[in-house]
């Protein structure tokens, strides 16, 4: 299996890119603590284990919980991460969790944090990219006789995108969005096949289904997901994992994360590409000369 669900921190900014992905999926004491880790590095780092669970209201177990949800053995290595996280932005080099978009926000200040946080998510999930697990997965893509791509509601468009992507170039590929029909779509596929799931929560049951059904008839299959602790990954070879910005009211999870969602499925669209180049340039070109006729001006009356 390609992509591991334990993830090492390779620099102190990829802690608040993990509480921004894994917060909206906590318990809400567990989002107290990581929200108050990722808002005030320096303060947290300064307090012990019970200073930081008498801050957020919370328990000792409840920080330590958080800590290793958050990919650390133990709070003391929490302590370090804060730390180094609180240096780098005081420097300027490392980004803070971005504000929640309010109600009485103006459009400009909708406009502004919007655009922070799509960046921000897109920085996040190429940064976290197991680029041998992408490798391997376009590769597979590549070399497929038929290609099936699973997702749900918001994950579906994503889906779609992919699918229509791939068929420009002459791959066979479904994004059923019926999860009846993924399973029924999932039974036809045999190694030498590749499944794709794309979900953020990692536990979409409508997802996971046809996933396994494809794993188990021995098609290659890859998940696209916010948590590469989830259910969905027993199920996958490939696990490339995404980011999102934090969740609130007026913005939900399946918003923030299908920019990163896109962001993925686009560099897979480009592996796929550039390894079957001398037939996916004709198949593209033939596809763009066969719609032109529809974006060019009409004559008037």
């Amino acid at each position: 299996m390609s992509g591991t669900a334990k993830e090492t921190f390779g620099s102190p900014a990829a802690l608040a890119a993990k509480v921004r992905t894994l917060a909206p999926s906590m318990t809400r004491s567990m989002q107290r603590v990581a929200e108050t880790v990722a808002d005030d590095p320096a303060g947290s780092a300064a307090l012990t284990v019970t200073g930081l669970a008498e801050r957020t209201g919370t328990s000792e177990a409840t920080v330590v919980r958080t800590a290793r949800v958050l990919g650390y053995p133990g709070y003391r290595d929490l302590r370090l991460a804060l730390a180094a996280l609180a240096a780098e932005q005081a420097a300027g080099r490392a980004p803070a969790v971005t504000a929640d978009i309010t109600v009485d926000d103006p459009m400009d200040g909708v406009v502004a944090k919007l655009a922070q946080e799509e960046a921000q998510c897109l920085a996040d999930t190429a940064a976290g990219l197991d680029t041998a697990a992408l490798e391997a997965a376009a590769g597979a893509l590549a070399a497929a006789r038929r290609v099936d791509v699973y997702g749900i509601g918001a994950s579906n468009l994503v889906a779609q995108d992919l699918t229509q992507k791939l068929l420009r170039i002459g791959l066979i590929a479904h994004a059923p969005a019926d999860p009846h029909l993924a399973v029924t779509n999932a039974v036809q596929l045999r190694p030498g096949d590749v499944a794709i799931a794309i979900t953020h929560s990692g536990r979409t049951a409508d997802v996971i289904e046809p996933l396994r059904v494809a794993f188990e008839h021995g098609a290659t299959t890859v998940a696209v997901t916010g948590r590469p602790d989830g259910d969905i990954v027993q199920y996958a070879d490939h696990i490339l994992a995404t980011s999102s910005a934090r969740e609130s009211e007026l913005r939900p999870a399946a918003m923030s994360s299908r920019t990163s969602q896109l962001l993925v499925v686009d560099c897979l669209f480009i592996g796929v590409a550039q390894r079957t180049y001398a037939t996916a340039a004709p198949a593209l070109s033939a596809s763009y000369e066969a719609l032109a006729h529809r974006h060019a001006p009409r004559d008037r009356c």
